[in-house]
């Protein structure tokens, strides 16, 4: 079936133009517009593997096979492709790309969607919703508002007094926060410019989009303080914060916001939100400024959150004693983001596609007005929710809302908790098989999240003794460094062996990653030394199809690296 058909004419002998589109009736042309989906689905549902037993990126080959130079000498043809031979070359560039959600993809936090999500996002892209205003929104701003109710209330936030708006990403949420607080505590600055050196205060664990909401909004990358973090917890160090805090309040140094990590990339840490917001209202700015802003990274910990009224005495899903007991400590740690003025969520950390992040805000009044701006004049708000008056983007799709609240709805607080409980289950389970392996130690045990941190020596070594002499002794540097290479090494070797669809023990090699920073050494707690800092492997088993197999195969898989590398 052929969209592009020059058989299609109007009445200048000219082709049909409706052809290229979908049709706003319910005519034969939506049936075809329907087959052509389904063949698109088809297409690339062709590059998945059929079975388990398969390499996880799609279809048969994970090479590169096109550059930037070979692609700025496209132009512009003529004539336009059939409609098939388009879907071809659309679906040839997903050959190679990591299959996310297959048993063997281990690599990090990626999005694995659930079908809610998907059609709710597929389905926006039909008549193009955008949130700009209620009119070119209509109905579909529900997912918006109800999305952000839902998340204030599992807050612990008043819904009613509450707000949320939809952004590009965990990025955008930092920009939403950082525009924010500079409006709050410089109101001046949205005529004038940021004139004042105000400070913006994380953790060293921070994601690193801090760095892009600096630059982007002209406060300066060097107006950043970052705020040491407890080594046995990757926290931040609240008595390394009051020092800031107490030396910003003396010398009349304004801070913009406070930065609580919601559960870190690595460590699953979350930042004792209570605590600063304390310290906060102990070192406040003085009166010619404004308030700072508590803002909670939380792009990855939200979702703890739906174990908000979960009975863990009585515990009716039954979860593991250890389990249940990491469920527990991340669900006691994310319920303090009640505390703070606005939070991030992704959406797209396992449950939908990217990008589906909301930033949310306890205070809407505070927020929506402090942000305002005057309307259009050819934008009528003629119902009473129009974001563009003060959101970051003004044409907004609602792919993203649409997607989070499908997903809301669709898995509900037991879905949520089913699946952050499967990614434990597997953690639990890799690092009761790696007690028999004295040459290799996990060096995140302590944490409460589902990815395991590995690190693998020679053989003869034992493992948890070489690792904590390394941590904390400075005169094993050398060790440190030259064991963080094979780490390294390993690494590699492994992500050549994925590529190269090299078989182990009759399985493929699986999808795994590195931290070269997990945590500094003891020693080196101001990070002052680049090379004093932990190098670990990253196996991250989140995906609801990865069984207890892929946990052992992985295992087998980085020692035969180990001993290839040696």
């Amino acid at each position: 079936m052929e969209i592009h058909n020059p058989e299609h004419s109007d009445h200048t002998g000219s082709p049909d133009v409706r052809t290229y589109f979908s049709s706003p009736f319910h005519d034969e042309s939506n049936t075809a517009f329907a087959q052509l989906i389904s063949d698109a689905v088809r297409g690339i549902n062709s590059l998945k593997p059929s079975d388990r037993n398969s390499s996880s990126f799609l279809g048969e080959s994970p090479d590169l096979t096109v550059s930037r130079a070979s692609a700025q000498k496209a132009v512009l043809k003529p004539k336009g492709e059939p409609f098939s031979q388009v879907l071809d070359d659309i679906i040839s560039t997903f050959e190679g790309l990591p299959n996310w959600g297959h048993p063997l993809n281990m690599s990090n936090i990626c999005p694995q969607e659930n079908y809610a999500a998907i059609a709710a996002s597929m389905l926006t892209q039909i008549f193009s919703p955008n949130i700009l205003e209620t009119e070119y929104a209509w109905n579909t701003s529900k997912a918006e508002l109800e999305s952000s109710a839902i998340l204030a209330d599992m807050a612990g936030w008043e819904a009613e007094k509450s707000g949320g708006i939809f952004t590009y990403g965990g990025s955008g949420c930092w920009m939403y926060q950082m525009k924010y607080a500079l409006s709050r505590v410089l109101p001046d600055s949205r005529e004038k410019g940021i004139r004042t050196d105000v400070k913006i205060i994380c953790s060293e664990q921070a994601h690193y989009a801090m760095l892009n909401s600096a630059d982007w909004t002209g406060l300066g990358m060097n107006n950043i303080i970052t705020i040491k973090t407890l080594p046995d917890s990757n926290t931040m160090d609240t008595d390394d914060l009051e020092r800031v805090l107490q030396e910003c309040y003396t010398n009349n140094v304004p801070v913009a916001s406070v930065i609580c990590t919601m559960a870190t990339t690595d460590a699953c840490a979350f930042d004792p939100v209570k605590d600063v917001r304390k310290l906060l209202d102990r070192y406040p700015n003085r009166p010619e400024y404004g308030k700072a802003l508590l803002y909670c990274d939380a792009v990855i910990g939200w979702s703890w959150l739906a174990f908000k009224n979960y009975d863990f005495e009585l515990n009716p899903h039954q979860f593991s004693e250890p389990v249940l007991r990491s469920a527990r400590k991340n669900y006691e740690a994310i319920r303090e983001i009640r505390y703070a003025d606005a939070f991030g969520v992704d959406f797209h950390k396992n449950f939908s596609p990217l990008t589906s992040s909301l930033f949310m805000y306890r205070d809407k009044d505070e927020f929506e007005n402090l942000l305002k701006r005057e309307s259009s004049a050819y934008l009528q708000e003629r119902g009473d929710y129009n974001p563009h008056n003060y959101s970051l983007e003004v044409s907004r799709a609602a792919s993203g809302s649409m997607a989070g609240w499908a997903t809301l709805k669709f898995l509900g607080a037991e879905g949520i908790q089913h699946v952050l409980i499967h990614g434990l289950n597997n953690k639990q389970y890799m690092m009761q098989e790696l007690d028999q392996y004295q040459d290799m130690v996990c060096v995140n045990q302590s944490d409460h999240g589902p990815v395991l941190l590995l690190r693998i020596y020679t053989e003869q070594t034992n493992a948890s003794e070489q690792y904590s002499m390394e941590l904390q002794n400075s005169d094993l540097k050398n060790d440190l460094v030259k064991h963080n290479v094979l780490i390294e090494k390993v690494a590699d070797h492994l992500w050549k062996w994925f590529r190269e669809k090299k078989i182990i023990d009759g399985k493929f090699t699986p999808y795994l990653s590195i931290t070269k920073g997990f945590r500094p050494a003891t020693y080196n707690e101001n990070t002052t030394d680049p090379e004093a800092v932990i190098y670990a492997l990253k196996v991250y088993p989140v995906s609801t199809y990865i069984t207890r197999d892929e946990m052992l195969h992985a295992i087998r898989c980085i020692r035969s690296a180990r001993d290839e590398v040696m």
